[in-house]
Order: structure tokens, then sequence, then C-alpha cells
């Protein structure tokens, strides 16, 4: 038995075999499921979301529309409770007929994130054809301001990035917040959400659910 794997141990794997397409349906499946039992635990409370990521050859797939309706609809799940995520590096090159998957989604109402945002291609205008409605921006850009005073170019470059997302009115959400002096510069510089371990590790449902009802208000959806 090898316990607990983390993704980069067996994400190239499944993708090289093939595996990866029925293991992300599988995945979204469980992770609509759990969304719609935390949506009814919480009742009228702050809505709650749930993100998935998708890999290369998922978004390549010529049913994921269909299957991520049927799931959603089997779980009585509404769109907007779903966020899928795709990598800058993923999209790099993606023409029109490429897209259109995404753009189906959106317009269906799943909000799409652009995945370790600032790491890849970056090319600005690229930004005004993809169909995301937030940027998530690359934890390798925030290391400096983990501690005060934080790092001034790392200040300026999450400061440019957040102005032009809100300018093309896409929120920003920032990986790998570990200290709480870190989320406070970020919280200053208009970020709108944050993950990390300074609000939580990875953990079984029950866990995230409990943290989830404590402080919706404040913590960053709970990712699949």
């Amino acid at each position: 038995m090898h316990g607990v794997l983390g993704p980069d141990q067996f994400i190239p794997l499944a993708e090289s075999t093939g595996l990866i397409v029925p293991l992300g349906r599988w995945v979204l499946e469980e992770a609509a499921r759990q969304a719609r039992s935390w949506h009814t635990a919480a009742g009228s409370g702050a809505p709650l979301r749930v993100n998935v990521n998708l890999s290369p050859s998922q978004l390549r797939y010529p049913a994921l529309v269909a299957d991520t309706v049927a799931v959603l609809a089997g779980a009585g799940l509404d769109p907007s409770a779903l966020c899928l995520e795709v990598t800058e590096n993923a999209l790099i090159g993606a023409d029109e007929e490429e897209l259109r998957p995404l753009r189906q989604l959106a317009d269906l109402g799943v909000d799409i994130a652009l995945d370790d945002f600032g790491t890849g291609y970056s090319n600005l205008s690229y930004l005004r054809r993809l169909p995301v409605s937030t940027l998530k921006l690359d934890r390798s850009f925030t290391r400096g301001m983990q501690c005060a005073p934080a790092d001034p170019v790392d200040v300026k470059i999450v400061e440019g990035i957040v102005s032009l997302a809100h300018t093309l009115d896409l929120s920003v959400t920032v990986e790998g917040v570990e200290t709480g002096t870190q989320a406070d510069h970020l919280r200053l510089l208009g970020c709108d959400t944050a993950q990390g371990w300074y609000y939580a590790r990875p953990g079984p449902p029950d866990r995230l659910h409990a943290l989830s009802l404590a402080d919706a208000a404040t913590c960053p959806a709970p990712s699949a």
C-alpha cells in the first residue's frame, strides 16, 4: 500500500494511459454529489461552490459538455455551484473549435477558472478570447508576502494582475496562502478569494463541511 498519493504521482500516469477521462468523470460525479450534500446541510446559508480540475485530455473529450450536464442534473446541482479549473498551459494555442466546450459550459452558468495564471503563455490579448470568470494567481507571485515587509516587486505584480482582471470583469483567486500576513497583504491588494494552508489543509468532506459553515464568508471554495 502506498497510502495517500499527491496528484503529481498519479495524474501523469492516468493521462498517458487514457484513464484520465473516466477518472475525471468519477471525480466530477463525487464532487457534485458532495456539493449537493453541503448545499442541503447549509440550507439558506451562504452559497457553496465546488471547484474541479480539468485535464487537457478532458478538454478534448467530445462528450465533456454532455457529461457535465448529466452529472449536474443527476446531483440536482445548479451549474453556478460548479467551477471548472483549466491550467493556462492547457489552453496555449487553442482555437475557437477547441474552446467551444468551455464556452458552452460557461453559457450554461458553470464558472471557468484559469489555473496557475502567470506561469504559462500569459499573452494578455488572449484573455479576451477565453470564457473564463476567474484568474487563479500562481503562488510563485505571492511568496514574498508571507512576512512583513512584503517584497515590493511581488506587490506590484499582484497589484497589476488584480487591476487587469477587475478591468476585464474577472475575479482573482490566489493560491498557496500560508500566513496571516500574506492573507492581509492580498486582501489589501483587492484579491477576491484565496486558498491555502493558512485557511485549511486538505481533508475529508466532513471536516471541510464544518469549516465552510463556520467561515463561508472568508474561506475559498472547496476543491476536488
